[in-house]
Order: structure tokens, then C-alpha cells, then sequence
């Protein structure tokens, strides 16, 4: 079999060396979105804007954006895509839809209802290649790629309703997956089909010693838990020591800064790490250079991209969104400042705003870094505290205080004019000196909370738990396993059902 592992390196290194050379124009945007358009115009989507008419217009961009409103997904729901799940055919795609991803989300809502065509479903194909050939520039061993995957995912087994399927994006894929893919991917399809995430858990630790993993991937939670459970279980000095050609691991989902000391303290040897921008709504960057945290947009992937800047010129205190039709292209779009992310996709969503922020690192080199949510920040007293600068605090202060901070979620606390964190940790630290670690990291990294902090905003009431305590709660809404992800700010519906969960527990 060493003549599979050499033909698949030799190839990977060829399409990684095109890959660099890759067309980042504008001209593929406007090209995706004229084919998206052309595809749709006979919808009922595309009839009700004018689609036609637009592809006549020398200014296809504009006519587009002053037709079209952009629309949250209750919004989209309401006007168009109820239509499609109830099995109506050609409403916002040609034909009719079969699969719909159901998003677990952090809001704490029921779930998403997703639209997946085979479309979309080729272009997660696609780019899920793209992205394992850029493992050649790390110059593994030949005998690495002919390792298994472990994918950490949701349950694959879908739930048929009507002539619809419903299930995790994972399912979906894994059930359009070529069968040649099977041996490599890890675990098999019986544990996969397992909904519930305690006993899937437990089928990967029983089979682990059976399985040799090179990759591992999946949100870092998960992925860590399950590391840690097989170490636990046969009682090893680290998940090297059962497998140990594990080298790369691919993540998404949430940030990964919080859970770095634990997957240290798991491995034997560092991993190498990449990470994805891949939701149910579409795949949409990934990281190409194993050196820059960084991960480049796909300008060609069925997916037309446009940016609001996220402000109070463009959004209300509540992250709700002011102007329905304003939004910017990638050619308008500047570095260091962060963008509210709307979609328009080969799934037939239409200026669609994903609720995700993100911040260009260089707009040349379409690098992009995740920042946050809309809907999650704190503006109890104008410190406009981002998701981003908690997560880099947070990673600050493990390291100043040598602890690892396993779970946590905060939330505004208006009678008492704080912020209220309830952290899990892996020891015993006093909670003052966690309240000024944290007080101290935020005022240097966010000016408008320094400067609340000196006059209206008190300082943030630390709750030190345990970790245990935050997946628990999960289980209790539901949402156990590895597709789903706790809400780290919390608004006022979900600081409710958080704090009777507490109260019972």
C-alpha cells in the first residue's frame, strides 16, 4: 500500500503549487454571483427580484443589492425558505430540495433548517481536498497518507420527513461521501449513526486501540474530550502513545485559544494545527500556511460574499441590523475593521446574513480571522466588548496565571452594572486574582472598557465551576455532542435558562 501514500503526497504537492499561484480578482465574485443568478432566474426567488432583468444590467452588483434585501434566517424563513422545506419545488433553487442541515447554533433557538443541494454539496467536496492537499508543505512521511481520518461529528444518521432528510451537516456529507473514502475515516458508520453523544463517545474509546489516526478534526471541545477519554480509559501518558502518527488536526467552529493547554497536556508532541470556516451554511475559507493563523476566502466556491461593517452606523445596540440593503463587496473592503458576513450561495440562500464577524488581515491576500458574533458582545455601559477581545483575554490570563480555563460564558448584568463570568477551570485558584487578571487583560486590549470601567462599569463578578457543569447543561436543552457549542455571551432568554439550570444543579 506504500504506492497509495506516495501517489497521493506527489499529487497533493502539485495542487498545493497551484493552489499559490491561485486568481484572487474580484472578476470570480463577479462571475460567481452572474452564475448564481442565471442558475435561480426562473425561481420563484428570481422571478419575484427580476433576475432576469438583472443579467441585462451592465451593473449586475448594484441592481442586485438594491433588489434583494439581506435577511437574517427567520426573515429568509418566513418570506421564502418555508416553502422549500415544506417540499415546494423551485422557490429560491431550481428543482426541488431534499436535505436540510439542521444548525445547532449557540442561541439557544430550536434549530436552523438548512437548505443543502448537490451543488453545495460538490463544493464542500471540493474544497475539503483543496484543504488536505496543503498538508505537503509539511513534508510528512509518505507513510502519513495512508493514516486514518477521525472525523468528531455529529450523528450521520438522517431523519426522513416526508421526501425531505434532516439531520447534522456531517450526516449529509458522510452519506454523499464516495465509498473509496471509507477506510481512512474514522468512526465507522454505526458509531457515527449514534445520536446520542455519551454512548458515541464511548464506541470510539472501545475501537480507538483498533484505529491508526493521522488526522483528527472537529470543534475543539469535542475533539479534546474524546482525546482525553481514551488517555483516561488505558490509562496512557498521552494520545501518542496510542496513536502516535497523529500529526495534524484540523478544527472549527469556536475558537481554539481556550482549549490550547489541554490538548498540550493531552499530546505527547505538538500537532499541527489548521483551522476552517465551514458551517452549514456553506464552506467558506481555510487556513492554506500552516505558520500564518490566518485562513483566505473562497472567492470560487459558489459563494458571493458581502460585508457590513460592524458598527452602530449599521447596527443597534441589540445587533440588529439598521439598513436591509447597505452592505459592502470584497473589492470595498478595508483591513482591521470588522464585517457582519452576508451570503448569497449555490444552496439558494439569498443576502443572507450569517450573524458571523470577521476581520480582514489582508485584503489582497483574501486573509480573513473570525472575531466574533453579532448577536454576541457586551455594551452594557459603551465598553463594545467583542467576542474576540474575551477570547484573547481569556488566553492571556491561562497563561499569567498558568491555569487552563476550560469552559466559560459571561453576561451583562444590568442591576448590577458588571459582567458576570462563569469560568470552569482545571485547579483551585482564587477567584480575586482571576477578577483583576481579567479586569486588567480587557482594559488593555479594549480602550472603551477601560474607560467604562473608570466610570459607570463595575468590575466583572467572577464564578469559578465546574467544567462539567457547562456540558451538563447542554445535555439538558438537548444539545450534547459534538455539532453543538455553548453560547459564550449570553443574552437574556439564555441567562435565565443558565442561571435555573444553576439553581438545580
Amino acid at each position: 500500500m506504500k504506492f497509495v501514500g506516495r501517489l497521493v503526497k506527489q499529487t497533493a504537492k502539485i495542487e498545493y503549487k497551484r493552489s499559490l499561484k491561485k486568481d484572487l480578482s474580484f472578476g470570480l465574485q463577479i462571475d460567481t454571483l452572474l452564475k448564481l443568478i442565471k442558475t435561480a432566474k426562473k425561481t420563484s426567488l428570481g422571478k419575484s427580484y427580476g433576475f432576469s432583468e438583472m443579467l441585462n444590467n451592465s451593473g449586475v452588483i448594484e441592481s442586485f443589492q438594491s433588489k434583494v434585501p439581506i435577511q437574517n434566517y427567520e426573515e429568509f424563513y418566513s418570506s421564502w425558505l418555508n416553502q422549500t422545506v415544506e417540499g415546494k419545488k423551485n422557490v429560491i433553487w431550481p428543482g426541488k430540495i431534499n436535505h436540510f442541515a439542521l444548525s445547532s447554533g449557540t442561541t439557544g433557538s430550536p434549530s436552523k433548517q438548512l437548505p443543502i443541494t448537490k451543488q453545495m454539496i460538490k463544493s464542500f467536496q471540493k474544497t475539503s481536498l483543496k484543504q488536505i492537499v496543503t498538508l505537503c508543505q509539511l513534508d510528512l512521511p509518505t507513510e502519513f497518507y495512508q493514516k486514518q481520518v477521525l472525523v468528531v461529528g455529529g450523528a450521520s444518521k438522517l431523519t426522513k420527513i416526508g421526501k425531505r432528510y434532516e439531520g447534522d451537516l456531517s450526516g449529509i456529507l458522510k452519506k454523499h461521501t464516495k465509498k473509496i473514502a471509507t477506510p481512512f475515516t474514522k468512526p465507522s458508520k454505526r458509531i457515527s449513526d449514534i445520536k446520542d453523544w455519551n454512548k458515541k463517545l464511548e464506541q470510539i474509546v472501545k475501537e480507538a486501540p483498533t484505529w491508526d489516526i493521522g488526522i483528527i478534526a472537529g470543534i475543539p471541545s469535542w475533539c479534546v474530550l474524546v482525546m482525553e477519554e481514551v488517555v483516561k480509559k488505558y490509562e496512557l501518558n498521552s494520545i501518542h502513545d496510542m496513536w502516535p502518527n497523529l500529526k495534524v488536526y484540523i478544527h472549527g467552529g469556536i475558537f481554539i485559544e481556550p482549549y490550547e493547554k489541554r490538548l498540550e497536556k493531552v499530546c505527547g508532541k505538538p500537532l499541527y494545527q489548521f483551522d476552517t470556516y465551514l458551517a452549514s451554511e456553506g464552506y467558506f475559507a481555510y487556513q492554506l500556511d500552516e505558520k500564518e493563523k490566518v485562513m483566505r476566502l473562497l472567492i470560487d466556491n459558489g459563494v458571493f460574499f458581502e460585508f457590513i461593517p460592524f458598527n452602530s452606523n449599521y447596527f443597534d445596540p441589540e445587533g440588529n441590523l439598521i439598513d436591509s440593503y447597505k452592505a459592502y463587496t470584497l473589492q470595498d473592503v478595508e483591513e482591521g475593521m470588522d464585517y457582519a458576513m452576508v451570503i448569497t450561495t449555490n444552496a439558494g440562500l439569498w443576502r443572507y446574513q450569517l450573524g458571523d464577524t470577521i476581520r480582514f488581515t489582508n485584503v489582497a491576500k483574501r486573509e480573513i480571522k473570525i472575531t466574533g458574533r453579532t448577536k454576541q458582545y457586551l455594551s452594557l455601559a459603551g465598553e463594545h466588548l467583542s467576542l474576540d477581545n474575551i477570547r484573547v483575554a481569556l488566553t492571556n490570563v491561562s497563561h499569567e496565571l498558568n491555569v487552563v480555563i476550560e469552559e466559560f460564558t459571561v453576561f451583562a448584568n444590568e442591576e448590577s452594572s458588571n459582567h458576570t463570568w462563569y469560568i470552569g477551570t482545571d485547579k483551585h485558584i482564587d477567584t480575586k486574582t482571576m477578577q483583576q487578571s481579567i479586569d486588567k487583560q480587557l482594559s488593555l486590549l479594549n480602550d472603551d472598557y477601560k474607560s467604562a470601567r473608570k466610570n459607570t462599569l463595575k468590575a466583572p463578578n467572577i464564578q469559578l465551576i465546574s467544567s462539567d457543569l457547562f456540558y451538563k447543561y447542554l445535555a439538558s436543552v438537548g444539545k450534547l455532542g459534538a455539532q453543538n457549542k455553548f453560547p459564550r455571551i449570553l443574552r437574556k432568554e439564555q441567562k435565565i435558562n443558565w442561571l435555573e439550570f444553576l439553581k438545580n444543579n
